[in-house]
């Protein structure tokens, strides 16, 4: 049976703020991983004045870098010895989310491929309500991780 560093590292990170996660936007967006599974990351997090628009609604640009990131670690959680980079990200705003509001992001691989890999992801509030979701594919690079 194949072992996976990066995910298991990812597991001992579980109900943790992401402030050790290799990405510093993910840093700054201060999550915290709930779900580590292989192809499926879920984190919380706070909407706080630096991520808000004037009307003191979560800025479009935060709930796309949240997916964003949240997608991109969980390729990279994969284990896969190249690095990937998003190809496109597509989001759908649905609802607002206001100051102070907990969030909850998921990231799901839909297609793993060997280059181009297909994810799926979520936003949504403590009720349920789905504020945004996307679609976004990455591409393997010639970085070696």
């Amino acid at each position: 049976m194949d072992t996976n560093p990066r995910l298991d590292t990812f597991r001992t990170l579980i109900d943790q703020p992401m402030t050790s996660i290799p990405s510093g936007v993910g840093r700054w967006l201060g999550g915290v991983l709930r779900v580590v599974e292989e192809g499926r990351l879920v984190a919380d997090y706070i909407v706080r004045d630096d991520m808000v628009n004037p009307m003191q609604v979560l800025h479009g640009g935060t709930a796309s870098a949240i997916l964003d990131d949240l997608c991109g670690l969980t390729v990279f959680a994969l284990g896969r010895e190249y690095g990937y980079t998003s190809v496109n990200l597509t989001m759908d705003f649905l609802n607002a989310a206001r100051l102070g509001e907990t969030l909850t992001a998921e990231a799901v691989v839909i297609r793993a491929g060997r280059n181009i890999i297909h994810l799926e992801g979520r936003i949504t509030n403590a009720a349920g309500k789905l504020i945004a979701k996307c679609s976004t594919n990455l591409i393997q690079t010639a970085v070696k991780l």
